[in-house]
């Protein structure tokens, strides 16, 4: 299975055993929103396909119908929340706003997909997919999105202050995205206090953004004044 085969895991015609059209999609719906439920509360290694069917209230013959196996569910679910959180910062980076609000804003995400249980979904199928080449193709696409929308930003960033120094758009990417997965992980280790501040160290960031961005407007006043 390609990453290309991957692309249509989970998808259905909601129609089928138990319901059709808009019942189906519900199903499917009340399916998605169990498996993200009970993977965050059990892992990766305990999840069960069963006890999402019950969570759900839906025979477990309606896993197999829209997702086919176990395998497919757990990409779904994560194909479900990545499309919708990445949207959710595409918006918040498309916004005409100081780049140090935006970085401040991608923080606050941060917090936000803790709680809500993403990270550790995440989390877990990134390490699932270590020995599993079909959930590491579809983790990979899905945190290529994640890439794509930083070099966007890095590459605004390089237009606003006028370099990003030996580092390529894609590089500065590189660093970031690796930096709030790296944090992530350890944010469920429990290893995130003040020997190890890593949630407190990426909003520091923000800080040094809004000093480039005070020298920038203070040249600029100063060219003004050179000019008048």
């Amino acid at each position: 299975m390609t990453e290309r085969d991957l692309a249509g895991v989970g998808e259905s015609t909601d129609a089928g055993p138990g319901g059709a059209g808009e019942p189906g999609a519900r199903t499917r719906g009340h399916l998605l929103a169990a498996a993200q439920t009970c993977l965050r509360e059990d892992g990766y290694a305990r999840f069960s396909t069963r006890r999402v069917a019950e969570r759900a209230g839906v025979p477990l013959s309606q896993i197999h119908y829209h997702f086919k196996s176990k395998r497919g569910l757990l990409l779904a679910v994560l194909d479900d929340q990545n499309a919708r959180l990445l949207a959710r910062q595409a918006a918040t980076f498309a916004v005409d706003a100081p780049l140090s609000r935006k970085w401040d804003l991608a923080c606050d995400y941060l917090d936000e997909d803790l709680a809500s249980g993403y990270v550790r979904v995440l989390q877990e199928l990134i390490a699932a997919g270590w020995s599993d080449p079909d959930v590491a193709a579809a983790v990979r696409r899905d945190l290529r999105g994640w890439y794509e929308l930083l070099t966007a930003l890095a590459e605004e960033a390089g237009r606003r202050f006028g370099t990003l120094g030996p580092f390529s758009p894609a590089e500065v990417a590189a660093l970031v995205g690796h930096a709030f997965i790296g944090t992530e992980a350890l944010v469920l280790l429990g290893l995130d206090d003040e020997s190890v501040p890593g949630r407190r160290a990426l909003r520091r960031v923000a800080d040094l953004v809004r000093r480039a961005e005070a020298a920038e407007r203070a040249a600029g006043e100063g060219s003004d004044e050179d000019g008048g």
